[in-house]
């Protein structure tokens, strides 16, 4: 088990142990955007997925005291979230016919993949690392449109260069993040306050 891992399921057990609330609050907010993400490979509705993700945290909260991790607490959560999902498209088959049951048992099939669940710090560091291999004038460029809020008018004056050129390094930056942080890259903004991706 890696270090992070190993925080998490302390985390878990000041919640679990001590009734500590900041503890819970802790993993919420790290793993929530991630959970989000992953609710929606099988639920297309944003909305949906998120209830079902709160819904997953308020049960873990409820029954913390008879909950054993077997593998990791990461583990925990997606397998919850998956159940979750599955229940919800049983229901849901219930009164729309046999389609949505389809999806139902191909999510109950579905292996579970920790590796590709991210916490919001593990995503900030796949970004440091993407933005550390872009060329200098290319990084530049998108941490002053996304970080500091500029226009490319603005970006171009500053960089001595033309709005063409920004707006082609920001297309050069956004499609090495997007093979970075794939699904995930729509959470940026979320988590840093950055403006649009």
């Amino acid at each position: 088990m890696n270090g992070k891992d190993a925080r998490y399921e302390n985390l878990f057990r000041k919640a679990a142990f001590q009734d500590d609330e900041q503890a819970f609050k802790e993993l919420f907010i790290e793993f929530y955007p991630a959970l989000c993400v992953f609710a929606m490979r099988y639920i297309l509705s944003p909305a949906t997925c998120e209830d079902i993700v709160q819904d997953t945290f308020y049960r873990l909260w409820k029954n913390r005291k008879k909950i054993e991790i077997t593998s990791s607490f990461r583990n925990l959560l997606i397998t919850s979230v998956k159940n979750h999902c599955t229940d919800y498209l049983r229901k849901q088959s219930v009164r729309k016919g046999d389609a949505e049951w389809q999806s139902a048992s191909a999510i109950a099939g579905a292996p579970d993949t920790p590796e590709t669940i991210y916490t919001i710090n593990e995503l900030e560091e796949m970004l440091h690392r993407a933005l550390g291999r872009l060329p200098e004038n290319v990084r530049r460029v998108f941490e002053l449109s996304r970080f500091e809020k500029m226009t490319y008018r603005q970006i171009a004056e500053e960089m001595s260069v033309s709005p063409k050129t920004v707006e082609a390094y920001i297309s050069k930056a956004l499609s090495a993040l997007r093979d970075e942080l794939g699904d995930y890259l729509p959470l940026l903004p979320l988590i840093y306050g950055m403006a649009y991706i």
